[in-house]
């Protein structure tokens, strides 16, 4: 589990194909890997990665097909840029929210306008997806904790303060640029809930209940 809250940023050194996927290696000389084990999870550019090589430098991981196809990863080359956080700790400040480091789908920069010291940027996702991204919710962008500031049918507006964009790569985002989503889990399992998806015979789940326990208005 992660907070989306970014610890350093790093390049993909090497990044083959090994027997049908990938096989990458980011190398970072701000990322403390002191405290990372074998098979620990490392978020890169949001998309939860097993570290199966650690390095003074940086780790090794393999990626799936299933997450090459999910994720920015299928366009990415040699010397991309990249976001990371290592898996939060009981006792870490949760700075961001909850972020599973499970890809949803990918967005596009579709606008960028200046205001003030800010950055303001659009994005354009499935409709899919918009569901589950509201007006002053947060949502994942390449690994990073953001809140929504607009919603306009299948876009959604983020404004991006310079702390921000000085550690991250979000400084490097142009128009066109394809970015991984994750939208918030909260909003998933609600909609299981009120969906009663599979829901076993005698379930006692309903609207009124998840309005009784806060869950709706």
């Amino acid at each position: 589990m992660f907070t989306g809250i970014i610890e350093a940023t790093g390049v993909i050194s090497n990044l083959r194909k090994t027997q049908g996927d990938l096989a990458i290696r980011i190398q970072s000389n701000d990322l403390d890997m002191s405290d990372v084990k074998l098979g620990d999870s490392i978020a890169t550019n949001g998309v939860c990665l097993t570290v199966v090589e650690k390095h003074q430098d940086g780790f090794c991981a393999d990626l799936s097909n299933e997450t090459i196809s999910l994720t920015g990863f299928a366009h990415y080359q040699q010397g991309q840029k990249v976001n990371l956080e290592k898996a939060m700790q009981p006792v870490s400040r949760l700075g961001g929210h909850l972020v599973s480091g499970h890809v949803d789908g990918i967005a596009t920069i579709t606008g960028i306008t200046a205001n003030a010291r800010a950055t303001e940027y659009w994005l354009t996702t499935d409709a899919e997806l918009m569901k589950y991204i509201p007006y002053k919710g947060s949502v994942c962008v390449d690994g990073i904790s953001l809140t929504v500031n607009a919603v306009e049918g299948n876009k959604f507006k983020l404004t991006i303060v310079p702390h921000t964009a000085e550690q991250t790569t979000i400084a490097d985002f142009k128009v066109g640029t394809q970015v991984n989503l994750e939208v918030d889990q909260i909003a998933r399992y609600l909609e299981r809930l009120i969906k009663g998806a599979e829901q076993p015979a005698g379930s006692d789940i309903s609207m009124s209940l998840l309005a009784q326990a806060g869950f709706m208005k």
